[in-house]
């Protein structure tokens, strides 16, 4: 799998270890950066990868900011895009498993990185169980379609 990332300052350390245990796992890693943790806006890198993600370049992505919640603003505005910004190994799992999330978001200040490692893996590993949840995520699909015309 192909997986893209980006972070802001705050979000660079998490970015930088889960890039290692991604290419660990035997995953493929596009960074869009940051590349440092010189002070910067989240929007620019997140947009990005978000972008990456919604044309197919890549298979998923994964945010991190100092919070997660700018980055999942920005990533959930580009039209193809399922940002999740989870907080529990749960969290993670349910994304996939009900909502087809192709990009996680975490909180650069929040999560510890052995934690991200767990909810990170379960989030790759995870089908989307399709069945109901496909009539659902069509729906969200729906929204991002009326809003284009």
């Amino acid at each position: 799998m192909k997986v893209a990332f980006a972070a802001d300052h705050r979000g660079y350390p998490l970015k930088e270890y889960l890039k290692e245990v991604a290419a660990e796992l035997g995953h493929d890693v596009v960074d869009f950066g940051t590349d440092c943790e010189d002070s910067c806006d989240y929007v620019d890198f997140g947009r990005e990868a978000a972008e990456a993600v919604a044309r197919g370049e890549v298979d998923r992505g994964v945010l991190v900011c100092a919070t997660g919640l700018g980055m999942a603003m920005a990533a959930n505005k580009v039209p193809g895009v399922r940002a999740a910004l989870c907080w529990t190994v749960y969290m993670a799992r349910l994304t996939r498993l009900h909502n087809d999330a192709n990009v996680l978001v975490l909180s650069g200040d929040q999560t510890g990185f052995q934690y991200a490692r767990e909810m990170f893996a379960v989030w790759l590993e995870t089908p989307f169980e399709g069945g109901r949840h496909e009539r659902r995520v069509g729906k969200i699909k729906a929204i991002e379609e009326d809003y284009a015309k």
